[in-house]
Formats: C-alpha cells, structure tokens, sequence
C-alpha cells in the first residue's frame, strides 16, 4: 500500500536550514502516513552531512553528483515519491509545513489535481523580490490564461499521478500551474504562511525575472502550438510567402510593363527573403508536425487526457 503524502523538499546549500525543517515537518504531520524526500542539488557546504546524520526515520535522501537546478531536483524528488499526494517546498524555512495538511483535505474534499500556495504576506525584500515577483506573475497570468495570483510560491500539493507527468525540464519550475494546466489538472490556490529567511543566502535574484521572458515564450509554445505546430510555423510562412509573392508581382509590373530598372532596389530584396523566409517556416512546419506524432505514436502517447469514464450500461 502506497504512502499517503510525501514531502519534497529541494535544498543547495541550506546546512543551517535542514534540521528545523525536518522538526517542523515532523510536528506538522505527527500522526500522518508521509515521507520526507530531500534533494541535495550539489551542495558545496554540510548540506548532505547534516541531512545523512539526521538518521530520520522517514527521511529519503538523493544526492546529485553536481547542481542541475530546482526543476530537475523537483523531478528527481517526484520520481521517487511514493506518497498518493506530494507536497514541494523549499528548504530555507520560509515555507510553513503546518500549510502542508490543509492543502491535502482540500485537494481531497473538492477533488483537486492540484493545490497551490499564495505568499499573502510575504516576508521578502519589495524592491528585489516582492516587485519583480509581482512583473512575473502578471505576465504569467495574462499569457497563459492560468489565472493565479502567485505562480513563485514553492508550497504546492499535487495528485501524484499529476506530479509525475509535469515534465519539468530546464528551468520550467516556475510555470509548474502552466503545466499542470496542460494536463487538464484542476487547480486552487489558497493562502500560506511566509517566513523571512532565518540562515543562509536567498538563491534567487533579480535577473531571474528576465529568465521569465524566454521560458514563457515555450510555455506559449506547449500551450497553444505543441498539439498543431503547423498552425504556428504554417501561418506565418503563409503570410510571409504571400506578402513577398505580392511584392515581386508588384516589381515585375514595374520591370516587364513600365521598362523601370528593379535590379538592387531594396523592396526587391525584402521580396525574396519573405518568400524565402516564407518557405522555410511552412517546411519547419512540417518537419515540427512530423515530430509531434512521433512522439506521440512512438511512445502509445495520445494528445488527450480522460479524467474520468463515466459507464451507464447497466445490462
């Protein structure tokens, strides 16, 4: 029989941070059927020391050989998880395990795939992180059409077959609700606790909000395009193609008709490269198309999720 949560937990260099944690978790679910997964992303302190030398009952560890980043650190967490629901967190302490309960009752009571946290009132600098988090998330919102108020809080449940769908590549950590969205999940946010960090230094900065801008454009992509990439790559060189059809058109007339000189002028030029550019982007289209069903044929994948069958023949 399958736990029935497991705590994930991904941490790089939060020596001072693990055995608070690791208590707090421990008094927030006292009496619980859990697990706690901790993911050492390469730490260079005494990270791994410290969390080998808890010697905790119920404690999981997984060591990277190098830092690989919190999006695969999650993934690695969620792969071993055996927990029918799992909880993510960071480790600095500015997550509050005691959340972590509330959120399962409510995934389970109103049938959520998954539950996210929203920071209400959050405990970190207004001019590097709260300002720029705010930026994030209002682009976030207004692009994908996933309507949350706080996409960077670390504090989610989710259904464990969910989790382990998500796919989180790269640096997609940031747009877990995107992606959960992708999969037809069914998504509330509810307030959490927020702490000010106690030890350590935060790992996240201002330049991150710029990383925001290149990741959305693929969530974008995964969105509308991922299913029917023609209609990306195929439109555009449609448009393309046509608008330089019609420009060469024009300078033909010119050249055969009016005896004017084209050669060099610059509309010639911009002509050929729509049409060029125009035919390029129509054969990445295809190429793209062909790719889509591959992957999709090529492991008995189907573009469609079944939430649920619902069988009425009684006979």
């Amino acid at each position: 029989m399958s736990l029935k949560l497991s705590v994930v937990v991904t941490v790089y260099n939060e020596e001072l941070n693990i055995r608070p944690l690791v208590e707090r978790i421990r008094t927030a679910l006292d009496g619980y059927d859990y697990e706690i997964i901790y993911v050492d992303d390469g730490s260079t302190d005494g990270t791994l020391a410290t969390l080998k030398a808890l010697n905790e009952e119920r404690l999981r560890v997984v060591e990277f050989r190098k830092n690989y980043g919190q999006s695969l650190a999650l993934m690695a967490g969620i792969d071993i998880a055996k927990g029918k629901y799992i909880a993510t967190m960071d480790g600095d302490l500015q997550n509050d395990p005691s959340d972590i309960l509330a959120m399962v009752k409510l995934a389970e009571e109103g049938d959520f795939d998954m539950v996210a946290g929203e920071r209400v009132n959050r405990k970190d600098g207004i001019f590097l992180r709260k300002i720029p988090s705010r930026v994030a998330n209002y682009i976030i919102r207004s692009s994908s059409g996933v309507h949350l108020r706080d996409y960077g809080c670390a504090m989610r449940v989710f259904k464990g077959s969910l989790a382990k769908e998500l796919g989180l590549y790269g640096e997609l950590h940031r747009f877990i609700p995107v992606l959960a969205a992708l999969e037809g999940a069914r998504i509330t946010q509810i307030p959490v606790k927020h702490h000010a960090r106690e030890f350590g230094e935060s790992k996240y900065g201002l330049g991150r909000t710029f990383k925001v801008i290149s990741d959305l454009l693929l969530m974008l992509f995964f969105k509308r395009y991922l299913q029917k990439p023609m209609h990306l790559f195929g439109n555009t060189g449609a448009i393309l193609f046509f608008i330089g059809v019609l420009i060469n058109f024009y300078l033909l007339i010119l050249k055969v008709f009016l005896g004017q000189d084209i050669w060099g002028k610059p509309l010639l030029i911009l002509g050929l490269m729509l049409v060029l550019g125009g035919v390029q982007l129509i054969t990445i289209g295809i190429l793209v198309e062909i790719q889509m069903r591959t992957y999709f044929e090529s492991q008995q994948k189907r573009p469609y999720k079944v939430r649920k069958i619902w069988d009425f023949d009684h006979k």
